[in-house]
């Protein structure tokens, strides 16, 4: 399913005491053809939920799963891809069964065979007195947030390395300790939606010679870890002109959101956010597709356009290489940046 991109953003004016506004939730499109078990496609195979004690973040522990392919040989190194709040696509008959599409798409050759990480935000909770745990509480005590959820926070929204580093250097290797993996950045993809879609693109960002492919759905590229540190600077909202005044990523980036995803008076506009991203993207000549449609802050257009936000992803893959300079595609280039209006209420 390709969502049509839609020209008309809902915008709202925020009430002093509103926490969030989002336009109507349509229904989520349905999943169909490849998101969904098809007869006579081989099975991977999924591990049971493992968990790695990360010294990075001063003694977080992160719960994951490991998909394995059917077509996987031990002799022949997989390429990667690393599924941000990863337990969130386990789910066969799930809002965004990415099983299935792995399945159907290594059967079909559309993607490489390769091997998917699906990890969970950490927990601080069993670390108390790390520098990491007390930046963490403060943090959820100031924002009236869960530890937990300030964890995730911490490791998704921060614009800086860490993520990266603890997805490099630990996480990536406790994998390839029992499966033969590829090492280089053309064949490592990461994903993931909201506070896992900005962490995907930050990793890459950060990473270009270990992530090369990203996908992001409505990613929150607003300010909910700015100015939290005063080591780190920027903030997610800061990186439409880190794309534009920065050097230039070897990376190829597709970006989904809608025009009622949510509008939050401490934080920013998401569908605002995303077009900046796609804007910025497509003005420095990355190799990247904006996928805007309706839905709001939820997986559901995602998911439903998963099988073709994939085949776009790793189009052109060829295991005998090791890397390949992305250009934006000519059609691409061709077409101006998007514009948007207002369709919800008069503005003059």
């Amino acid at each position: 399913m390709k969502t049509a991109l839609l020209l008309a953003l809902s915008l709202a004016v925020l009430p002093v005491s509103a926490q969030n506004y989002s336009g109507p939730a349509p229904a989520a499109p349905p999943l169909t053809g490849d998101s969904l078990q098809q007869p006579g496609v081989p099975e991977g195979k999924l591990s049971d939920k493992l968990a790695i004690t990360s010294h990075i973040y001063d003694g977080m522990t992160s719960n994951y799963w490991i998909y394995v392919p059917a077509q996987y040989d031990p002799k022949t190194p997989a390429a990667v891809m690393v599924f941000n709040d990863g337990g969130g696509y386990l789910d066969r008959k799930g809002s965004h069964p990415a099983l299935n599409v792995l399945d159907n798409l290594i059967a079909q050759h559309k993607i490489p065979v390769m091997i998917a990480i699906f990890t969970d935000p950490g927990d601080i909770s069993g670390a108390p007195g790390t520098p990491t745990y007390k930046f963490v509480d403060a943090y959820s005590k100031k924002w009236s947030r869960t530890l937990k959820d300030s964890m995730r926070s911490t490791e998704y929204d921060t614009v800086s390395d860490r993520y990266a580093r603890f997805l490099r250097d630990e996480l990536i290797p406790s994998v390839a300790a029992k499966y033969n993996l590829r090492k280089d950045a053309y064949s490592h993809a990461i994903t993931g939606l909201s506070s896992g879609g900005i962490t995907s693109f930050n990793a890459a960002w950060q990473m270009p010679d270990e992530f090369s492919r990203v996908i992001s759905w409505i990613g929150s590229f607003t300010a909910i870890q700015w100015h939290e540190d005063p080591a780190v600077p920027d903030g997610g909202q800061d990186y439409p002109e880190k794309i534009l005044r920065e050097p230039h990523r070897n990376i190829r980036v597709w970006l989904q959101d809608g025009a009622n995803d949510q509008e939050n008076p401490r934080y920013g506009s998401w569908p605002l956010a995303n077009i900046r991203m796609a804007n910025a993207l497509k003005l420095k000549g990355y190799d990247s597709h904006f996928s805007f449609g309706v839905g709001p802050h939820s997986p559901g257009e995602g998911a439903a356009e998963f099988p073709e936000e994939m085949t776009w992803l790793w189009r052109g893959y060829d295991p005998a290489r090791t890397s390949e300079t992305y250009a934006q595609d000519p059609a691409e280039a061709a077409k101006p940046p998007f514009r948007v209006s207002i369709a919800n209420r008069e503005a003059h």
